[in-house]
């Protein structure tokens, strides 16, 4: 699950100002590309954005390339080999084997042996190549809709052309910048299908497992090309992707198509996830503004957080604990599929980014500080 060059690393500051830092140095991002992330003992205690199983492996990424792994519930920790310098915001596993991770740049890397080595396999350079294509292509089926259709709908119909051509200058110019759009999150349903998403409503797809990818933003009703910060499964198969401005975006086709679904909220969403009943969907972002779906996003209540942090990533345990993490150390408990929670908040006060369940009740934290292993509450073990 996400974050996020919108330094919604720590949920207080925004894609556009990141970007518009980012965009003078982007001279050097050839070079980050080709640099390899050093290894250091300190990989663990450094921001840490996202972390996820691979099998019974624990696979943690963050800043500077750091992907690390652990094979003894998060009690010690390997730093993987990754050829890239670069944040990475969010990793997936297809299966135990074949594991996904995409960060800044539009840096998509994969491994095949469970995170211990990973290779570059798109860049955002690439990327932007794929989204211009699909653009071209939108303009093309404009212009000849433009000549198909009664005088009477011809100037809405160029208006929307006007926009299209708009929008295409945008990215040619962007791309003569360079790769700096990021990548947010990703998911992957086997070692073949899945999807990643990013800044300015990026979501590509692949069928073969990374080896080509699709400009997949036109399947979406994302006109102002909004950030698309999260994307997950839920109990039931359907998918859902949630990001900017509210929006939420449901498929129930293995992402072949998509629907928006009336939002609850107008702010950022930065994750979205299942409470592992049918159809039940949480989402949750800014401000600690938190709403839960048992329809699949056609209905919405309001869930309580008199915390009030900025929420980042969550996770439902074996006995169907669901915890929610954020900013200020915020660690949200509920046992009762999400219908209202316990909020605790560290006293190290250090955002967190991610959270993996362990053996037993304990958890796994990471963010701002690395590795935390807290209890059930989030609080530290005696």
């Amino acid at each position: 699950m996400a974050n996020r060059f919108m330094c919604e690393t720590l949920g207080t500051a925004c894609v556009g100002l990141s970007m518009a830092l980012a965009a003078p140095a982007a001279f050097a991002l050839p070079d980050i590309l080709e640099t390899p992330a050093r290894t250091t003992l300190l990989a663990p205690k450094s921001l840490l954005n996202d972390a996820t199983r691979a099998g019974e492996r624990i696979v943690a990424v963050g800043e500077r390339g750091h992907i690390i792994f652990s094979d003894d519930e998060a009690q010690t920790w390997t730093q993987s080999s990754v050829p890239v310098a670069l944040t990475l915001n969010a990793v997936d596993f297809g299966s135990e084997q074949h594991g996904w991770a995409v960060g800044h740049s539009g840096v998509v890397l994969h491994s095949s042996d469970r995170g211990e080595n990973w290779s570059l396999q798109l860049t955002g350079i690439e990327a932007s190549g794929l989204a211009i294509e699909s653009k071209e292509e939108q303009i093309a089926e404009m212009e000849e809709r433009i000549e198909q259709a009664p005088e009477e709908e011809k100037a809405d119909l160029e208006w929307a052309l006007d926009d299209l051509h708009f929008t295409l200058e945008n990215m040619q110019a962007d791309l003569d910048v360079g790769p700096v759009n990021p990548f947010l999150d990703v998911w992957f349903e086997d070692d073949s299908h899945g999807f990643v998403v990013g800044a300015y409503g990026m979501i590509l797809r692949t069928q073969d497992g990374g080896e080509t990818w699709k400009d997949w933003a036109p399947k979406l009703d994302n006109p102002q090309s909004f950030h698309i910060n999260s994307i997950t499964q839920v109990t039931g198969g359907a998918l859902v992707a949630v990001g900017e401005a509210g929006q939420i975006h449901a498929s129930v086709d293995g992402g072949d198509t998509w629907e928006r679904r009336e939002s609850p909220y107008t702010g950022s969403l930065f994750g979205v996830m299942g409470t592992g009943q049918v159809n039940e969907v949480i989402a949750f972002g800014l401000r600690g503004n938190m709403f839960r779906s048992t329809d699949l996003g056609r209905s919405w209540t309001v869930v309580p957080n008199e915390g009030g942090a900025t929420l980042n990533n969550g996770a439902v345990a074996d006995d169907g604990r669901i915890t929610l993490v954020g900013n200020g150390g915020a660690v949200l408990m509920s046992t009762n599929a999400g219908e209202s929670f316990r909020v605790t908040f560290r006293n190290d006060r250090e955002g967190l980014m991610a959270v993996v369940p362990l053996a037993g009740t304990n958890l796994l934290l990471v963010g701002e500080g690395g590795v935390v292993i807290s209890d059930a509450r989030g609080r530290n073990p005696n």
